[in-house]
C-alpha cells in the first residue's frame, strides 16, 4: 500500500537566522563583537527590536542585523516570531543567563583599564539604576541630577519601581534598597538608616481610639503594604529581636506614599518607613501611634552584583551617594515628635 503523506506543523520560522545563512557561516572561525551581544541582551530585557532600538539610539534594522550576525556566527536561532511577536528561544534564555554577568564583568574591566590608563578622569560608558518608587521621587531626585550634571559624558538609565529586581537578569547595575538585604550574593553599603512608625489620622482616632498595645491592633482596621511577603504581620523591634503582631486590613496598596494618603484620610492604621510621613507627623495630620514599643529600624543600602574589579562609574556613584546622606536623611527636618 502506497504510503500516506502525513501533513506535519509548520514550525514558526526564525526571525533573524536562517538556514541559507548558516550555510554561508558553516566552517568559519567564531567571532562576535560586543555590539552584537548588547543589542542581543537589549532586545532581550526590553522584548522588541523597536524598544532595543530607541534605547540604543539606533535604526531597528542596526539591530536587527547585529542579531542576524550573532546568529550567523552561533550557527542557531535566537529569537522566533509568534503571533506577531518575537519570542526568545531556549538557546537564548541559556545564552542570556551565562552573558549578562560575564559581560558585565568585561565591560567594568575593560572601562576600569581605558581609565585608570588615561589623563581623563570622566566617567563614561552607561550606569543603570534602580531605586523604590516613593523614595526616588521623594529624596533621590537632587542627588541623581548632581551626579549626572557632574558626568556629562556617561549615560544614566534610572528605574523606579518598589519591586525587588533581579539586578542581574534585569542588566540593573545597581539599586537602593530599603530593608535587610535578602540576596546574600550582592555587594551593599549602607547609605543611611530609617524606622518605621506606626501611625493613624486624628480623626480616625476620635473615631476608633487609639490602641492600647500590640494585642489590642487586632481590633482595628490597617492599611496593609501588598509587596510584604507577609503583609497581615505587622514587625516592631530590632532585626535580631522582632515581635510580629497579626494584624487586619480590608485596603492593600502597593505604594508608600499612596498608603500615607489612605492613613490621611482616616481609613486605617498604617506602618511606614518615616521618610514617607515625616511632613504628615510633623504638621499633625498624622500623628504616631504605640510610642512606647520600639518600631523597626531598616537600612538603606546600595547593592550591585559582584564585579571584579568594581567599575570606576559605580564605585564613584555609591560614593557620591554616601555624601549625600553623611550629614544624616534630610526628612529628620521633620521630627517625629507628635504621639496620641
Amino acid at each position: 500500500m502506497p504510503r500516506r503523506s502525513v501533513a506535519r506543523a509548520a514550525l514558526p520560522e526564525p526571525v533573524f537566522w536562517n538556514c541559507e545563512r548558516r550555510r554561508r557561516c558553516y566552517g568559519l572561525v567564531m567571532r562576535y563583537t560586543l555590539d552584537e551581544l548588547d543589542a542581543f541582551l537589549t532586545v532581550m530585557e526590553l522584548g522588541t527590536v523597536t524598544a532595543a532600538a530607541s534605547r540604543l539610539n539606533m535604526s531597528k534594522s542596526v539591530i536587527s542585523k547585529r542579531i542576524s550576525d550573532l546568529e550567523c556566527t552561533l550557527g542557531t536561532a535566537l529569537f522566533r516570531r509568534n503571533a506577531g511577536r518575537i519570542a526568545p528561544t531556549e538557546a537564548a534564555l541559556r545564552l542570556t543567563e551565562r552573558l549578562r554577568p560575564a559581560l558585565t564583568e568585561l565591560r567594568a574591566a575593560t572601562e576600569t583599564a581605558a581609565l585608570e590608563g588615561s589623563a581623563e578622569t570622566s566617567l563614561r560608558g552607561r550606569l543603570s539604576i534602580a531605586a523604590p518608587m516613593s523614595f526616588g521621587v521623594m529624596y533621590l531626585g537632587p542627588i541623581l541630577a548632581s551626579f549626572a550634571a557632574a558626568n556629562p559624558e556617561l549615560e544614566l538609565r534610572i528605574d523606579y519601581d518598589d519591586r525587588a529586581r533581579d539586578l542581574v537578569q534585569d542588566g540593573i547595575d545597581v539599586s537602593i534598597r530599603i530593608g535587610a538585604i535578602r540576596d546574600s550574593a550582592l555587594i551593599a553599603r549602607k547609605i543611611c538608616e530609617d524606622r518605621s512608625v506606626p501611625c493613624a489620622s486624628p480623626d480616625y482616632i476620635a473615631r476608633h481610639g487609639t490602641p492600647r498595645d500590640l494585642d489590642d491592633l487586632h481590633n482595628h482596621q490597617v492599611i496593609a503594604y501588598s509587596h510584604l511577603a507577609n503583609a497581615r504581620l505587622w514587625e516592631f523591634g530590632q532585626e535580631t529581636r522582632p515581635v510580629l503582631t497579626p494584624v487586619r486590613s480590608r485596603i492593600s496598596l502597593n505604594n508608600g506614599e499612596a498608603i500615607r494618603d489612605f492613613a490621611v484620610a482616616g481609613l486605617g492604621l498604617a506602618i511606614v518607613p518615616g521618610f514617607i510621613v515625616a511632613k504628615e507627623l510633623a504638621s499633625g495630620r498624622l500623628v504616631r501611634v504605640l510610642p512606647e514599643i520600639a518600631s523597626k529600624t531598616v537600612p538603606i543600602c546600595a547593592v550591585w552584583p559582584p564585579v571584579t574589579p568594581m567599575p570606576l562609574k559605580l564605585r564613584a556613584f555609591v560614593d557620591h551617594l554616601v555624601r549625600a546622606f553623611a550629614d544624616g536623611p534630610p526628612w529628620q527636618d521633620h521630627p517625629v515628635d507628635r504621639t496620641l
